[in-house]
């Protein structure tokens, strides 16, 4: 059989789970409290944003290595095989950028001409 508890007993098992019970309402407040929750969520984005971050400079270092290995040799002497051509064709583009801005701005109504 179980044993009788005192007054004393009950009133300090009482006194005991009260306390208990606060604590865990304390606990609640804490986690429902809107900073708490704002807190939280910005952790959270910042982590992801952290890892996104850290996976996009994984890639572009990837990147850049890939591009510089077509470009110059494990010696570090550069590809003239390829850097010549890609020269061109990039001096080439800029000649047409530049031309097309001097003379593609001016349209019939920038002229005063009409349109027949």
């Amino acid at each position: 059989m179980a044993e009788a508890r005192t007054p004393a007993q009950i009133e300090a098992d009482i006194a005991r789970r009260r306390q208990e019970l606060a604590v865990v309402l304390d606990e609640i407040g804490v986690r429902m409290h809107p900073s708490t929750i704002i807190g939280d969520a910005k952790a959270k984005v910042t982590s992801k944003v952290d890892h996104v971050a850290g996976r996009a400079c994984v890639a572009a270092s990837r990147a850049v290595t890939e591009v510089r290995s077509r470009f110059v040799t494990e010696k570090g002497e550069p590809r003239l095989e390829r850097i010549v051509p890609v020269a061109m064709v990039a001096v080439g583009v800029i000649g047409l950028l530049v031309s097309s801005s001097k003379s593609g701005g001016k349209t019939a109504e920038a002229t005063g001409r009409r349109k027949r």
